[in-house]
């Protein structure tokens, strides 16, 4: 055998940037084919599932929220319905609509500054979206305008923007008077129009060719596009309630990652890798959106089965628009609610929450005892269900730029990545990349 044949590339990122906390990127091939791939969670953990055991029951919310500057409406929402799901009620009326605005507001906000920061640079070539505003002043501004519509929003209904402090079991402490919310559609009106100015933009975009055959997994209502509730389904035909959770998926550790690896039990008992978030939603319940988000999905070449993860940027500027009609409705039908919030009484027992995050499914059990104390708390965020996907993603899509220079392979890893929005916070582009040659 040649030397060509026997040689081994081995290439590492030594730390991603645009995700929230801490991690790499190892692929290892030989002879152009690739071996192993492995996205590496080097964060240290943050123990919240822990802090949370002897708090009182009221304090997930709050607690939970610090897990993601993002996310946070995620986290109080998935809290707040697995805390009243032990305890016998469940929030509905005008207060569960006030909740599905906020989380209207975190939409809105998260996924305008994925689309428009941090994945929009890698389609124009962009190194960041400094570097593109120089060129694109207007869409940038767009973004901003369009993302700060969110964070009022937030603010608005949740105290503030960032870890809204307005949310408790039962509803909330206070509640925004309907001219506040009638006066704040004005600002939702202007954001529509910048939505579909979005959706034209994207149109003009080239997506890499990537088409996968994903088992998507997204929680589904039969009358609503789901953000707060409903139950867990899958494009397999899985169809069950958020408390069998745990009967159909579980977490390993694995060596390269301190985070954990979500994985799918299915009906012959094998394991399988699974797809939540924005695509999944999409696939799972095209018919539940707005019939303006349907026809401009259906403009941008968009309709179910949609299976190349590179038209997630564009399937979520859709649920943008979504969430902003959907955010104009709720304020259109509100009623003030008689209290700010259900009273709730703490009883031995377990409860259980799932709700969509922006990213995809957050699922949420908690057991607590007759004085409302916490004894077991369990969270599985959407990150860790889709970390075995960027890994499968990474070993279809790059072998094809092994005979390119390091920049090229290097920025076809991230903009692969960034296809999932893996929860940024802190980011710049990869920091460092070797690519070591045997």
């Amino acid at each position: 055998m040649s030397e060509a044949k026997n040689q081994t590339k081995t290439i590492k990122v030594n730390y991603l940037a645009r995700v929230e906390g801490e991690g790499g990127l190892f692929i290892k091939a030989q002879n152009g084919k690739v071996k192993d791939v492995q996205l590496r969670i080097f964060e240290p953990p943050r123990f919240f599932e822990g802090l949370l055991v002897d708090r009182a029951f009221t304090e997930a919310p709050d607690i939970t929220a610090r897990i993601c500057g993002i996310c946070p409406v995620a986290y109080q929402m998935s809290a707040c319905q697995a805390m009243e799901n032990a305890c016998g009620i469940t929030v509905d009326g005008p207060l569960r609509d006030l909740r599905r605005l906020l989380y209207c507001g975190e939409w809105i906000k998260s996924h305008v500054l994925h689309i428009y920061m941090l994945h929009a640079p890698d389609f124009l070539g962009y190194e960041g979206v400094v570097q593109m505003a120089k060129d694109f002043p207007q869409e940038v501004e767009r973004g901003l305008r369009l993302k700060k519509v969110g964070n009022d929003l937030m603010s608005l209904v949740g105290g503030r923007d960032i870890h809204p402090i307005n949310v408790c079991l039962g509803g909330f402490y206070k509640t925004p008077t309907f001219r506040e919310l009638l006066e704040f559609a004005d600002k939702l009106k202007q954001a529509h129009e910048d939505a579909i100015k979005t959706l034209e933009w994207l149109s003009t975009f080239r997506y890499p060719q990537l088409e996968r055959g994903y088992l998507f997994v997204s929680l589904c209502h039969p009358h609503e596009y789901p953000i707060d509730r409903g139950k867990v389904i899958s494009s397999a035909g899985l169809n069950i309630d958020v408390s069998q959770f745990e009967n159909f998926f579980f977490e390993k550790h694995l060596p390269h990652s301190t985070a954990l690896h979500a994985t799918h039990i299915d009906a012959d008992k094998k394991e399988r890798d699974y797809l939540v978030g924005p695509m999944a939603r999409f696939n799972l319940n095209f018919n539940c959106l707005t019939p303006t988000a349907k026809y401009y999905a259906e403009q941008l070449g968009l309709t179910p089965p949609c299976t190349n993860p590179f038209k997630s940027i564009a399937i979520r500027a859709i649920e943008v628009l979504y969430a902003i009609e959907e955010a104009l409705r709720l304020i259109d039908s509100y009623h003030a609610p008689f209290s700010s919030k259900m009273p709730i009484t703490p009883k031995a027992n377990n409860g259980y929450g799932c709700t969509e995050a922006p990213r995809g499914i957050l699922y949420h059990r908690y057991e607590i005892d007759e004085q409302g104390i916490i004894k077991v708390a369990k969270i599985v965020p959407p990150t860790s269900q889709n970390q075995k996907i960027i890994e499968e993603d990474l070993r279809h899509f790059v072998e094809r730029y092994f005979s390119q220079g390091q920049a090229v392979l290097q920025h076809h890893c991230e903009q692969a990545i960034r296809n999932y929005d893996p929860c940024i916070s802190c980011a710049t582009h990869f920091l460092k990349l070797h690519i070591d040659e045997e």
